[in-house]
């Protein structure tokens, strides 16, 4: 997995490094020089180019003075612009103008709050400018810990960042702004941490290799079974979406349960297996739709509940029920989430089952299950979310973080997801990635290796099919190219 370091998490690591004995310099040289290297990289060479390089005040802007003394020694032509010392537009403008390449070495990973004055004006510039950036370790204007951008910011077609990539470097729009990035290694002690929270990561294909268990031989079809409760009048949609997905992740058989006899007729047909869940006269999930369910679940390795439900009293009765007394491992999504209005006693009384559960809520949702906004800090509310739910979170949006609770005052571990695009931003796509948990699930893999491995398939999967496009893709797009992701990750190299 690919480590992940907070501003705060690399302001420690550095200071480790430096208390064993590696000078600043030294790190500052190493830097500067990585940087450099980027550049020749950049512009195919450097005997004869010009290069305007930009340099705040910190460390970010002495690796900037290195890399723009490197650079000098190899032929090229420096203007240098430090910040601290006030900046002569007249120059700068000119220097731009001419230059090859531009190095944005204002501000780093501890950034927050606007760019202002000389480093705004800069900003400004450099969006219009022709020649390609290369930003040090963050694109300046970019929040470091959350990729959160307030102002005018430095859009970089390269960011050259140390020892590990930076959650700014995840999070959209951060990630958008950072362009190509290399991660450079320049000696800096990583871990361990100490007391503090368990590091980041970001899940890579063979974490989820490694996750995914073989099909036994002996293998039957019940021995991965998933039921899905879902739908409504008109909603079937939904969670057929997830029954297909659970089937193409994995599962040996599906049961979708959907409420009254007229859904279900008009799913039926096909692989998954439709079954009627007692209804109101509305065509919603009635309050005893509970009772026919659990009456079932000892059959199956998994539960999905929530898509298509609707927002009905009864609705809300049947799932709070299903949370509270289903002894399967559970995922929880969409109008399942919204069924619990913020009451999360159901699912800390699944702690009683001994039976994981994941919950796989956006913004909006997330919000009206804690109680108060997602904020800039994803990583945060992911977990503090997972801790009052006692439940593994799937926050999605962009750059998808997964968070587990806290176990015996030890915070969970948490990793982002960076697989897809905007190209997920169409319906039905939520209810595939909530299919594909619920199948890893019912293969037996713990819920949180299930939801980091299900946002990463779910992503390549999109991203196979779109191929770089961010228009044309559909749910079930995603359905079918499920498959082919799985044997392109298990296939031997």
């Amino acid at each position: 997995m690919e480590p992940v370091l907070t501003p705060e998490a690399m302001g420690r690591a550095d200071q480790r490094t430096i208390d064993a004995g590696t000078p600043v310099s030294v790190l500052m040289e190493r830097a500067g020089r990585a940087v450099a290297w980027e550049v020749r990289r950049s512009v195919d060479g450097t005997y004869g180019r010009r290069v305007v390089v930009v340099c705040g005040k910190g460390n970010n802007g002495g690796d900037g003075l290195v890399a723009a003394r490197v650079l000098t020694g190899w032929g090229m032509r420096a203007h240098v612009v430090e910040l601290a010392g006030g900046v002569d537009r007249a120059a700068v403008t000119q220097a731009l103008a001419s230059a090859d390449v531009v190095i944005d070495a204002m501000y780093g990973t501890g950034f927050r709050g606007v760019l202002e004055r000389d480093a705004a004006w800069i900003a400004t510039c450099l969006d219009g400018s022709s020649a390609p950036i290369v930003s040090v370790d963050v694109p300046s204007g970019i929040d470091g810990l959350t990729g959160a951008v307030r102002g005018v910011v430095v859009h970089a077609q390269r960011t050259v960042t140390f020892a590990a990539r930076k959650p700014g470097l995840v999070f959209e729009p951060g990630r958008s702004h950072a362009g190509v990035i290399s991660v450079v290694d320049i000696g800096i002690d990583l871990g361990p941490d100490g007391d503090v929270p368990p590091p980041l990561g970001i899940v890579a294909s063979a974490d989820v290799r490694g996750w995914l268990p073989p099909r036994p031989p002996d293998a039957h079809k019940w021995i991965a079974a998933v039921m899905v409760v879902g739908g409504s009048a008109g909603m079937i949609g939904a969670p057929m979406l997830v029954s297909h997905a659970a089937m193409r992740a994995g599962a040996g058989i599906v049961w979708c349960g959907l409420p009254g006899e007229a859904a279900a007729r008009q799913a039926s047909g096909g692989e998954v297996v439709t079954r009627v869940l007692p209804a109101s006269a509305e065509g919603m999930l009635a309050p005893t739709a509970a009772d026919t369910v659990l009456a079932n679940i000892g059959r199956f390795a998994a539960l999905a509940v929530g898509p298509g439900l609707g927002r009905d009293p009864s609705v809300a009765t049947a799932v709070c029920s299903l949370v509270a007394e289903a002894r399967v491992p559970l995922v929880l999504d969409a109008d399942g989430l919204n069924a619990l209005g913020g009451n999360l006693e159901p699912l800390r009384a699944r702690r009683m089952l001994d039976a994981p559960v994941v919950l796989t809520p956006h913004d909006g949702e997330y919000v009206r299950l804690a109680g108060r906004p997602v904020g800039d800090d994803r990583i945060a509310a992911a977990r503090r979310l997972a801790d009052l739910a006692h439940a593994v979170v799937l926050l999605k949006g962009p750059g998808t973080v997964i968070a587990e609770p806290e176990r015996a005052g030890t915070p969970g571990r948490v990793v982002l997801n960076p697989t897809g695009s905007a190209a997920l931003a169409t319906a039905g796509t939520g209810d595939v990635l909530t299919g594909i948990i619920a199948g890893f699930l019912a293969r037996g893999m713990p819920a949180f290796e299930a939801a980091a491995a299900a946002a990463w398939i779910h992503g390549a999967a999109a991203d196979l099919v779109a191929g770089g496009a961010t228009d044309g893709l559909i749910a079930g797009d995603v359905v079918e190219a499920i498959p082919s992701t799985l044997r392109a990750l298990t296939r031997p190299a």
